[in-house]
C-alpha cells in the first residue's frame, strides 16, 4: 500500500498515468464501450481496468492528474443518441467529482458516439470502470503540474 495513492490505482493504472503527458487524452469508460477493441489502437495500447464506478474512478485519476487548462474543454461526455444535451445522473456526479478536484471552471463538454469512439482510439489509454450506467464515457485531456505545485 502506497501513502496518499488512491487504493482504486492499480499498478498498471499508475504506469499509464505516470507516462502520459500535457494534452494527452484518457478514456474513461463503462462496461458497455467496446474498450478491449479501442484501447489495443491506443498510445498505451492494452486495457486498463479499475473496478467502480465512474464518479470514484474519475475522483482516483483527478487525485493524481490535472487537467488541461489551455483547452476550451479538457473533459468530455458521450451525448446520449438523440438527446445530446441531456444531462443523466452519471454525468452529473462525474462532474461533481470534477468541481471536487479541479474548481467549478471545468464544465464537461460533449462530443457525439460515434466521433468518442473515434477520438477514443486516439488516446493515450483506455481505462474501462464498473460503471453499468448507460453512457459512463469519458475524455480526460492531461493538464501539467507547475513547479510552484506543492507535492504531498
Amino acid at each position: 500500500m502506497l501513502k496518499h495513492i488512491d487504493p482504486l490505482l492499480n499498478a498498471d493504472v499508475l504506469h499509464a498515468l505516470r507516462s502520459m503527458g500535457h494534452g494527452d487524452d484518457l478514456i474513461i469508460c463503462d462496461t458497455n464501450f467496446p474498450a478491449d477493441s479501442v484501447a489495443r489502437e491506443t498510445t498505451y495500447g492494452k486495457l486498463l481496468r479499475i473496478d467502480g464506478d465512474c464518479a470514484r474512478v474519475t475522483r482516483a485519476i483527478l487525485s493524481q492528474v490535472p487537467l488541461d487548462t489551455f483547452v476550451d474543454h479538457p473533459a468530455l461526455r458521450m451525448e446520449v443518441v438523440g438527446e445530446p444535451q441531456k444531462l443523466l445522473d452519471v454525468h452529473k456526479e462525474v462532474q461533481a467529482e470534477i468541481n471536487k478536484a479541479e474548481g467549478e471552471q471545468f464544465k464537461l463538454g460533449t462530443i457525439e458516439r460515434f466521433a468518442f469512439y473515434e477520438r477514443a482510439k486516439k488516446a493515450y489509454c483506455v481505462i474501462q470502470s464498473a460503471e453499468r450506467r448507460f453512457y459512463g464515457c469519458f475524455v480526460f485531456k492531461m493538464g501539467v503540474v507547475p513547479p510552484e505545485a506543492k507535492l504531498d
